[in-house]
């Protein structure tokens, strides 16, 4: 629990939302409100006001309590929100240098609920946090929020207009074969191709009672034109640049005409790439004394990335899918937004694919975790082989995220997560090695979200820890370029790197 006594160390930012509120609820209100249930959450406090260096400080509220019994009658109110996502609990009233405050913890709305939207209309009244302010969201980005909140994911859709023409069969027998190498004997290996289709989710009885092509099946086996006609924004785009003088060494893009643009071919013409890279080494190992081992935590980790990549695309989104192989650094990058918060996914246990049914199709293949193992696992592998840390990017303004791979060594921050303005550092290694330490320093990261500048006693006494071990995680911190130390000895204080 934050105190709030300590205001004046505190900033407006993505999770801090300050409102004067002298003339009573101020309707803007309802605007962050939906911004954070939207996002990753926040404080709306009434009845706090900025200083010209923008720290804030109580005004204080009269009548707080009937502001609160008009937010709770509002908020329950579906002609103007059309979620309530509260407890009481999460509304409380506060004495701040002896004035009334109102606190107002707005958590993020569980999938099935978002897009929160206000006055019945969502293409009107959903809005984002970016930074410090409240945006309303584009028709797009609206559209999204809507098809991630279905029970089922977005590639289960039965494409009743389609028929089974729309596959490329070739790509087909190219999955079997290596489905056959990596699960032999497998109880569909003799199954006739629609029939195999059909128990790989790839084809489904549509409305008419006959067999139509899957969104799934129609992206990882279909024609690319044929994708286009579900999928207008669709392209897959490989590029390789090696060669500062040159715009791309290489590249593999699903409109060339040259293969088939689909999915499973784009994922191992990608991967072949990648592996190629001259970062990737492939160590000289045998197994049992005659075989080479050639595949290291540095292969299985790409293949994980990419299969992320491609399980958590919204392929109705703007810009396609691009894989960027530079010579110092991988980046995937995929239309569409997390699912779930970028702290659960890279603390692992959580899944939450989009494309659910593409990622079982590649777990037969061996490739992809389904128990929200997968990006801790990357973690590890690039920690394993020495490179700096992987970094994950979720842009909220054009609703993408990315995964940077660096293929350096200590020449670059060790962060984690980016998520906008705000910075969170977890590694998978400290996840499995030290929960407690890995636990405090993201309780760190929330603290100084909160608040301009904190000491180390400062921060030890929102931990209950002592000041020296507080001041151990913050070095470790700052070492890891998430933090920055501002003064010497006693007057040192810590923020978060902007």
């Amino acid at each position: 629990m934050f105190d709030w006594n300590e205001l004046g160390h505190c900033r407006e930012n993505n999770r801090i939302e300050a409102k004067r509120a002298q003339g009573g609820l101020p309707s803007s209100i309802w605007q962050t409100y939906s911004a954070f249930a939207n996002t990753q959450g926040g404080f709306i406090l009434l009845g706090v006001a900025e200083r010209d260096d923008k720290t804030l400080y109580a005004v204080g509220v009269q009548e707080p309590e009937r502001l609160v019994k008009e937010f709770w009658d509002t908020v329950n109110n579906r002609q103007k929100v059309s979620a309530s996502i509260l407890l009481d609990k999460h509304v409380r009233i506060e004495a701040v240098d002896g004035k009334d405050i109102i606190v107002i913890e707005v958590r993020r709305a569980d999938r099935g609920l978002r897009p929160v939207f206000l006055n019945k209309n969502p293409l009107t009244g959903t809005y984002r946090r970016n930074g410090e302010g409240d945006y309303l969201c584009t028709p797009e980005a609206v559209k999204a929020m809507m098809r991630d909140s279905g029970e089922k994911t977005q590639d289960m859709l039965v494409m009743d207009g389609m028929s089974l023409d729309v596959f490329d069969y070739v790509s087909l027998r190219h999955f079997r074969n290596r489905m056959k190498f990596t699960r032999p004997e497998h109880v569909w290996e003799t199954l006739e191709d629609v029939e195999f289709l059909q128990k790989l989710g790839a084809i489904s009885v549509g409305e008419d009672e006959k067999l139509h092509p899957t969104a799934a099946g129609l992206l990882m086996f279909g024609y690319e034109y044929e994708i286009m006609r579900e999928y207008p924004n669709y392209f897959l785009d490989y590029q390789e640049h090696y060669d500062a003088d040159v715009r791309f060494t290489d590249r593999i893009y699903s409109s060339s005409g040259e293969w088939s643009g689909n999915v499973c071919d784009f994922f191992f013409k990608a991967y072949n790439k990648l592996i190629q890279n001259p970062k990737i080494k492939i160590p000289f190992k045998m197994k049992d004394g005659l075989t080479r081992l050639d595949d290291t935590p540095i292969h299985g980790a790409l293949r994980e990335a990419l299969a992320n990549c491609v399980s958590n695309a919204d392929f109705y989104g703007e810009r396609g899918l691009v894989v960027r192989n530079n010579i110092d650094e991988i980046i995937l990058e995929n239309p569409g937004s997390f699912r779930i918060e970028l702290r659960e996914a890279l603390s692992g246990g959580v899944s939450s694919p989009r494309n659910a049914v593409i990622l079982k199709m590649l777990n037969l293949l061996n490739i992809g975790e389904r128990t929200g193992s997968g990006i801790p696992m990357i973690f590890a592998a690039w920690k394993g082989e020495g490179f700096d840390e992987p970094v994950y990017t979720e842009t909220i303004e054009t609703n993408r995220s990315s995964l940077s791979l660096p293929l350096v060594k200590g020449g670059g921050k060790k962060q984690a997560i980016k998520n906008k303005r705000q910075k969170q550092a977890i590694t998978a290694d400290e996840a499995s090695k030290s929960k407690k330490g890995d636990e405090r320093k993201r309780s760190i990261v929330d603290y100084l979200s909160l608040h301009a500048a904190s000491t180390s006693k400062e921060v030890a006494g929102h931990l209950g820890i002592s000041p020296d071990r507080a001041r151990v995680y913050l070095q470790e911190m700052a070492a890891d370029g998430i933090v920055i130390k501002e003064g010497e000895n006693r007057n040192r204080t810590y923020r978060l790197e902007p």
